[in-house]
């Protein structure tokens, strides 16, 4: 038994859990803190209930753009790190920032510390690496340990363990944050069992995980053979060249469409907490609980669509789905129909794991950590664009359409399926230039 648990957790699969699991209770924790440190802000001319709102964007905002300009030379080093054999470096290191801000919120709460502390602790969750090394360190070792032909079905399986436990995480968040003590202020068990978790994930990723690479050869063959039974397989243009046409193309599709839910997801925290939705610390966590239900079914979606049509597809697929289902976000006034909104959401993670997907396989090997993690730096690039583009039309909307901003991310989500098009488009040709020459 002993044995068996010591092998799986030498996979990048527990670590997956436990981080997410982590993250969710602090999610839920940093949201309710922000709520009731902002409660008293007043500012001239706006309601008690909008300047609150204000306060707590504004502190969103700051908060994500340090978080977004400080990751960026830490993430491309650790890819680099990454790239000529130090693998786990780019999964270690970031988790150390995620453990010293989870703790930095835990004595915000307990000792009183103002909440411009976190300020700090996003500095030094920045230059850790943060999610920007994070992810495609995950998702390195993902790839590097599946074949070509299953590359968006491994890729997917990990976005399906993310999400899934932030599911569970998010589910006894709102609880957990609920109990206290005359000596324990509510949070402070729910951001307890977080740092723990965080530093379990910490040791495991120092001492356990392994790096599995599939033999390229292999791959190599298997795609190929692949490709002549099937019409909807990718011949792998690392193999002859990289298309920096396609590349860039998809580039372009991913950075529009981080940009349009980003921009959504920035505001929808502070959204529902206020009227006419006012959520609790529960409905919060069931509220986060029901974003990684998407997890699932987009995991579903891939498994099931994947049969019939192709990667590019598989994104607008994605893409439509989320356009969707924000578009009805912009008139949510009551919880049924925030959850009504969120239902047409069910393929909406689809696109950025299918689009990592291609582009691993658009370049070699030795070349995918870093060509991932410039993938994420563009991702970057765009939250330090919608972060005080959607935060400050938001806060200009408030009073007239606070669900503005959901309209403008569903715009954005069409033109992000302009460039997928003409990828897919692009592909199609190709293989049916390849199947004449064949013939």
């Amino acid at each position: 038994m002993a044995h068996w648990c010591q092998a799986a957790f030498r996979h990048i699969e527990p670590i997956i859990v436990l981080e997410q699991l982590g993250s969710s209770l602090f999610d839920t924790a940093l949201q309710m803190v922000v709520k009731d440190r902002c409660a008293n802000a007043t500012y001239p001319g706006r309601s008690r209930e909008d300047s609150q709102q204000k306060a707590m964007t504004d502190f969103y905002m700051i908060y994500n753009l340090i978080i977004q300009f400080t990751t960026i030379v830490p993430a491309l080093l650790l890819a680099k790190f990454g790239d000529r054999g130090w693998r786990r470096a780019p999964v270690v290191v970031p988790l150390i920032g995620y453990l010293l801000s989870r703790l930095a919120l835990l004595l915000v709460l307990t000792c009183g510390l103002p909440l411009q502390v976190m300020y700090g602790a996003a500095v030094l969750f920045g230059l850790s690496g943060g999610f920007s090394a994070y992810w495609p360190g995950v998702m390195t070792l993902a790839s590097l340990a599946s074949t070509a032909a299953g590359r968006s079905t491994a890729m997917m399986r990990v976005e399906l363990l993310y999400g899934m436990a932030g599911l569970v995480g998010s589910l006894v968040s709102g609880h957990l944050f609920l109990i206290y003590s005359p000596s324990l202020r509510h949070g402070t068990i729910l951001l307890i069992v977080s740092t723990l978790l965080h530093l379990l994930c910490l040791i495991i990723s120092i001492i356990l995980l392994q790096v599995k690479e599939v033999c390229r050869e292999d791959q190599e063959e298997n795609y190929h053979l692949l490709h002549h039974a099937s019409r909807n397989a990718h011949v792998p243009e690392a193999a002859a060249g990289i298309n920096k046409v396609n590349v860039a193309l998809l580039f372009v599709a991913a950075f529009l469409y981080d940009f349009a839910v980003g921009g959504g997801v920035e505001v929808l925290g502070s959204f529902v907490l206020k009227s006419p939705l006012s959520w609790t610390a529960t409905q919060v966590g069931y509220g986060n609980a029901a974003g990684c239900i998407i997890f699932l079914t987009s995991y579903l979606g891939v498994a099931v669509f994947r049969r019939w049509v192709s990667d590019e597809t598989l994104i607008l697929i994605g893409m439509l789905s989320f356009a969707s289902g924000i578009y009805f976000m912009t008139f949510a006034t009551t919880t049924a129909i925030f959850y009504a909104a969120r239902s047409l959401n069910l393929f909406a993670l689809i696109p950025m794991p299918t689009i990592r997907s291609l582009v691993s396989q658009l370049v070699p090997a030795s070349s995918c950590g870093m060509m991932l993690t410039l993938l994420q730096i563009t991702l970057k690039f765009a939250s330090l664009s919608y972060i005080p583009a959607f935060t400050k039309i938001y806060q200009d909307t408030l009073d007239w359409l606070p669900g503005f901003v959901f309209l403008l991310s569903s715009i954005f989500t069409v033109l992000a399926m302009i460039p997928v098009s003409i990828v897919g488009c692009r592909t199609a040709k190709r293989q049916l230039y390849m199947r004449i020459q064949g013939d």
